[in-house]
């Protein structure tokens, strides 16, 4: 108190009060992230009991003034708790439902409310792997974090697995697939670079626009699972909580400390060399499909699909229009139910444009395959003509399409 000054005490306890109270509600608002993340219950309970705890040593000070405000909050956060108790005991029953054994059981973030899979580049490019790599697999949204504090993480056979990069290893060794056994020792070596400068680097200018610049729309989009009447609460705490987040962790990283217009500087400069390293080829690496595919993927997918009339949008499909094709490209192969109907930008054709029309929402597959999906591609002379291929069956996205022999096709006509 003797550090306020000459103030009246009047003022003093005022300024105790407020400090008091908004130090209790923001770490209210922190607790609700983490549970909204799916950590357990006994957060909320502890935030409960830690007001009480602070509110009363406040009071040895300042009279009752704050004990009263204390218990007043700590009773609305009891009442926030039962509700929460009540929602995390459903999720308890629907876990225990769940069995691990020889499925691979994907655990990720709720989908979002404007038809993309995944704000998540990480999530999208687990989610993408899986369907790249033809491994059956079933959606869990629950929004529950690994023992890591991880997400996305998977279950197999009861084993726990979390970071892309682990559970890429694991199911190597665990069922033998392999996305990259068609690269050479120096090309893997550039794989993994790319990899790194994509998650490290690049993920941190995208969470930046996504999180802190273009936060509003961000917002919109976001869905929280099992938020109940407190969905709209939760989704404003976890925008807000999150943007502070991003900015301390991309401080700590070291990419925070520079300007805006330096962390898009940065954000352009990959971009650049994503589609330099692109080209003309139709994956990154090559003709085939690689690891390295997913990884892009799912974070050019967020510039192209979740941040509507930003830098990073306008760079993608505008100057660097390969990236969009390549998105584009992988979109139709691996996610034939997702649609984006906000989309203006046109990469088809008039025919593929009047199909597209008629979409069929996203779904939320309990189990997917591939190979329920399409059609065999290993199958010698076949191939499936739809609105967006040629006669030879080539995707008209595919950069390595012959176009001479169109042509000889199309004077044939």
């Amino acid at each position: 108190m003797a550090g306020l000054g000459s103030d009246p005490w009047w003022k003093k306890t005022l300024y105790l009060t407020g400090g008091a109270l908004l130090a209790a509600a923001a770490y209210l608002l922190h607790e609700l992230l983490v549970i909204s993340l799916g950590k357990t219950q006994n957060n909320l309970k502890y935030v409960g009991w830690k007001i009480h705890l602070e509110m009363a040593t406040l009071s040895e000070f300042t009279g009752n003034h704050i004990l009263h405000h204390g218990t007043w909050i700590s009773c609305c956060v009891d009442l926030i708790y039962g509700y929460i108790s009540r929602v995390e005991s459903k999720v308890d029953r629907k876990q225990q439902e769940i069995d691990s054994k020889d499925a691979i059981i994907l655990h990720q973030f709720a989908r979002p409310n404007n038809g993309v899979p995944s704000l998540s580049p990480f999530c999208l490019k687990m989610e993408t792997y899986l369907r790249m790599a033809d491994l059956p697999y079933q959606n869990y949204f629950g929004g529950k974090l690994s023992a890591q504090g991880k997400m996305p993480w998977i279950e197999y056979n009861h084993e726990k697995v979390s970071g892309t990069e682990f559970i890429i290893d694991f199911l190597e060794e665990k069922l033998g697939v392999n996305l990259n056994k068609n690269l050479g020792p120096h090309e893997r070596a550039i794989s993994r670079a790319v990899t790194k400068m994509v998650e490290e680097h690049f993920y941190w200018t995208l969470a930046y626009c996504q999180w802190v610049d273009n936060l509003n729309e961000t917002r919109k989009m976001l869905s929280l699972s099992g938020g109940g009447p407190f969905s709209n609460l939760l989704r404003w705490v976890v925008c807000h909580i999150t943007k502070g987040i991003v900015k301390r962790e991309m401080h700590g990283h070291g990419i925070g400390r520079f300007s805006e217009e330096e962390i898009y500087m940065l954000m352009e400069k990959d971009m650049r060399s994503l589609a330099g390293l692109l080209g003309d080829k139709k994956y990154i690496m090559g003709p085939k499909l690689s690891t390295l595919d997913a990884t892009v993927f799912g974070h050019l997918a967020q510039a192209m699909w979740t941040l509507p009339g930003t830098r990073p949008e306008r760079l993608i499909k505008g100057e660097l229009i390969n990236l969009a094709m390549y998105c584009e490209r992988i979109r139709r192969k691996f996610w034939p139910e997702w649609h984006h109907d906000d989309d203006n930008t046109v990469y088809e054709s008039e025919e593929s444009c009047e199909d597209s029309k008629t979409h069929t929402p996203l779904l939320d597959f309990s189990s997917y395959s591939r190979t329920e999906t399409f059609e065999d591609e290993g199958a010698e002379n076949s191939f499936s003509r739809t609105p967006d291929t040629d006669f030879t069956g080539h995707s008209l996205f595919d950069s390595d399409v012959d176009l001479d022999d169109y042509t000889d096709h199309e004077q044939c006509k």
